[in-house]
């Protein structure tokens, strides 16, 4: 994953350039899937709001402007681009 193995805070993802979120996008919700079909987890309302947390999380300073989710499921993206890619699981109680 050409961004995804490089973003560990909100704060690498706003070093991108604009035209690079769309493959950013990409890159998440290929992860998700991927680690869905291994532990399992809900891929709807996640894939559903990625690029909304992408987009968030680079215009917004996160996390000094605080997000609040639905759902946690909802989440999964924010999760990820907030440096607990390399330890999310879908089925753990992940604090958003």
């Amino acid at each position: 994953m050409r961004f995804l193995s490089e973003i560990n805070s909100p704060a690498d993802l706003r070093r991108l350039r604009t035209d690079d979120l769309q493959e950013v996008a990409d890159e998440v919700r290929q992860f998700i899937i991927d680690t869905c079909s291994r532990v399992g987890g809900h891929t709807g309302a996640s894939l559903g709001a990625v690029e909304l947390a992408v987009a968030m999380h680079y215009v917004f300073d996160t996390p000094n402007d605080k997000l609040v989710w639905d759902v946690g499921h909802q989440a999964y993206a924010h999760k990820i681009l907030t440096g607990r890619a390399t330890s999310f699981t879908p089925s753990s109680n992940m604090a958003a």
